[in-house]
């Protein structure tokens, strides 16, 4: 696998200013946000994210972070 240099991510944007989250998927008993390192992978999740928009009255956004920082590394 490549490094990954970009993580794209379906945002729901609240009726609130300024007040945003990452949307997520529930698999099973898990939640999984609906984030990826490539644009494909995306374009697979965009008609639950369509879905979640209409059945909760969301926008959502898919949004790419490009500025890649890496905090820690945890061995």
């Amino acid at each position: 696998m490549p490094k990954i240099e970009t993580i794209f991510a379906f945002i729901a944007i609240d009726k609130a200013p300024d007040d945003e989250g990452i949307v997520a998927m529930r698999v099973g008993i898990q939640w999984m946000p609906m984030v990826g390192a490539d644009l494909k992978r995306m374009e697979s999740l965009k008609p639950l994210a369509l879905k979640i928009a209409k059945e909760t009255g969301q926008k959502i956004t898919l949004a790419k972070f490009k500025v890649r920082e890496d905090v820690e590394v945890i061995a």
